[in-house]
């Protein structure tokens, strides 16, 4: 990648008069904005009837940007169709669970698996493709936009029919699929395809191997949308790089593996989230699953806000002063090599209008632009930060048929959530100042010395032979409670939990026992929501239940260790046990710092390096690095150290 961070937002010119299209562009430049994001939805204005194009004020601000030297990452306006679609085709809208058709009047009201919807889609595409594909400001093309945000699930009959023929393809036969779904049960056995249909709404719980599957169908549906388009855009301009934007670490509604193996560059958008006590720490684990999604190599922030959102939630509060700065750097200090915000200027009518923009209602004479303006500059002199990537020693795994599978309705305890399972043991490492990758069960772990795995439910053979190969190969890892237990079908692995990793970590649970009240351990921790009837069979046990019962093990194995937890555990004794498990498998921080100050390396293969730190708190810190070296930073400020 070109030493350069692409900097800028979405720019929506269709939202105003051209006569303010100039001034939007001298601000941009005043900004150091070198990239925004166009047409993302303006379907409705390139085809205002069906059939019948304008792209002229598409054309006049791309020729606008290319004479500033601003480049565009063009989209395929394909996330809103125009309300003419709706009127027309009626049965390629949306349906819910409970059988209701959802109508135009908001965005992404189609139906992912209605060839009508991808007849049109396609159609723009290609007129978008063709009028651009050698324009100068052209950088990138932005393939729809937040795929699955609002519509990742349709239930209509078009859906049914497509549902059963993935089925068809992952399954050879009925009984297979009968089997795999157990249909023994609540005599729900299927003698003809045709009878099968996606989870609508029931009088009692759905099959769970029926639901897990339709998650997965339709997650391959929205990717399947996205190769159409990508596989067009690639034939009609080879070279041009293709991308959508994921929101990974928050929206679990579509297999973001799936769909990053398929980008050209990974891209992301992240929203902090209002009721979390310390949302820099939810913005550092998506961004670390950004990043891991790319491999490891740098990607693209393509929109966060300026300040406030503009959700439905109690208070949509604005970003404190330098509060933009420290979130765009973080960003970057995990891997970004762009930092875009939704959006350049703020809408003065819709639904998002209320949502923070680099330019906002009040102009140019404002704290978030005066804000915006010295970001731009500051990142033009990290330029050679570019193409540089992070060194992580630890990886936690996350796979989202797990997530799915234990979202089903009977489960022993509703207090168990894996992702924020997920983000509690990535934000005790995050203390501890150590960079984690996000990796998935089957992906390659031989670059790790840690691993952990703080709830996966559900686990194929082929991801718990990984496990078991990291293991034996010398590596560490620290197992959370309700891990291996089912299969990819979501069936139970019988013989004792937790069934997949019984030989690997030494230990047989007899049987779950949800708890009612925090229970206390021998070591003085406490443990939450949950507990495990255990035994060991080769593990060692650290600590214990009062009832003398295993809390936390220890299994040698091959030439590694695992340990595993059978309770959720207090923040401080998670802290701990993460801390122990670091110090047994030769993984240290990137610099030693006061709590609050995040430490994050980058370096590039020829070694030169940036070591970020930045201090989320309300007093000056000292950070030191590995080398000897001593830095103060600020309170609520950023260092960033070449060497």
């Amino acid at each position: 990648m070109p030493d350069v961070i692409a900097y800028g937002g979405d720019w929506n010119p269709e939202q105003w008069p051209e006569e303010i299209w100039e001034q939007d562009v001298a601000l941009m430049r005043e900004a150091g904005v070198n990239r925004v994001s166009l047409g993302i939805f303006s379907w409705s204005l390139l085809e205002p009837v069906e059939g019948v194009f304008d792209f002229g004020r598409l054309d006049r601000a791309m020729d606008l940007l290319a004479a500033n030297g601003i480049r565009a990452n063009l989209a395929t306006p394909t996330a809103s169709p125009p309300p003419w679609f709706g009127d027309a085709y009626p049965e390629a809208l949306p349906v819910d669970a409970d059988g209701r058709r959802l109508h135009h009047g908001s965005r992404q009201g189609f139906c992912p698996s209605s060839p009508i919807y991808r007849e049109k889609a396609l159609r723009i595409a290609e007129q978008v493709a063709v009028r651009y594909r050698e324009h100068p400001a052209l950088a990138l093309w932005h393939v729809h936009n937040e795929y699955g945000c609002h519509n990742a699930r349709c239930y209509c009959d078009t859906s049914a029919a497509a549902f059963r023929a993935w089925l068809r393809s992952r399954y050879a036969t009925l009984d297979e699929l009968n089997d795999a779904w157990g249909t023994a049960f609540w005599s729900q056995h299927y003698s003809d395809w045709a009878q099968i249909l996606p989870p609508r709404a029931t009088p009692s719980f759905p099959n769970p191997g029926q639901l897990l599957d339709f998650r997965r169908f339709s997650s391959d549906a929205l990717v399947e949308l996205y190769l159409a388009e990508r596989d067009l855009l690639r034939q009609l301009a080879p070279g041009v790089p293709a991308t959508t934007n994921l929101m990974a670490g928050a929206h679990w509604d579509m297999d973001c593996w799936a769909f990053a193996a398929e980008l050209d560059v990974v891209s992301t958008d992240h929203y902090l989230i209002g009721a979390r006590a310390e949302p820099h720490i939810d913005l550092a684990f998506a961004a670390d699953y950004a990043r891991s999604l790319n491999g490891g190599r740098p990607w693209l922030l393509m929109e966060h806000s300026t300040s406030a959102v503009n959700w439905q939630q109690p208070r949509n509060l604005a970003k404190a002063p330098g509060e933009l700065r420290r979130n765009s750097l973080a960003h970057l200090a995990r891997g970004a090599d762009g930092i875009m915000f939704f959006q350049w200027r703020q809408s003065r009518a819709g639904a998002e209008k209320w949502h923070s923009a680099m330019l906002p209602h009040a102009g140019p004479d404002t704290k978030v632009f005066r804000e915006v303006k010295a970001l731009g500059a500051e990142l033009d002199g990290l330029a050679e930060v570019a193409g540089s990537r992070v060194e992580a020693e630890v990886a936690l795994l996350v796979d989202h048929s797990s997530v799915w599978a234990q979202d089903h309705p009977a489960q022993p305890s509703s207090e168990l959530d894996p992702v924020e399972e997920a983000k509690r043991w990535h934000a005790a490492l995050w203390r501890a100042g150590v960079t984690c990758d996000i990796a998935h069960p089957e992906g390659d772990l031989s670059a790790y010395r840690l691993v952990l795995v703080p709830q996966l439910y559900l686990v194929s053979d082929a991801g718990a032979a990984n496990l078991e190969a990291f293991v034996r190969r010398g590596g560490v890892v620290l197992v959370g409670p309700y891990s291996g237990v089912v299969d990819e079908h979501d069936r139970v692995r019988l013989g004792g939990y937790p069934g997949a990793w019984r030989e690997l970590l030494g230990v047989s649970v007899e049987e779950f026992l949800p708890l009612a009240a925090p229970i206390r351990l021998a070591s003085g921790a406490t443990g939450r929501a949950w507990s495990e009837a255990a035994r060991v069979t080769t593990a060692k046990v650290l600590d214990t239940y009062a009832s003398g019962e295993p809390a936390w093990t220890r299994n040698e194995f091959g030439d590694g260790a695992a340990h595993y937890l059978t309770t959720l555990l207090d923040d401080a004794a998670l802290a701990e046990v993460v801390a122990t498990v670091c110090g047994e498998s030769g993984v240290a921080p990137a610099a030693t710092a006061e709590p609050g100050v995040e430490v994050v390396r980058r370096a590039h293969e020829d070694g030169r390096s940036f070591l970020f730190a930045i201090n989320h708190t309300a007093a000056d810190a000292t950070v030191t690095t590995r080398d000897g070296r001593t830095v103060t930073v600020a309170a609520g400020d950023v260092a960033v150290l070449r060497g």
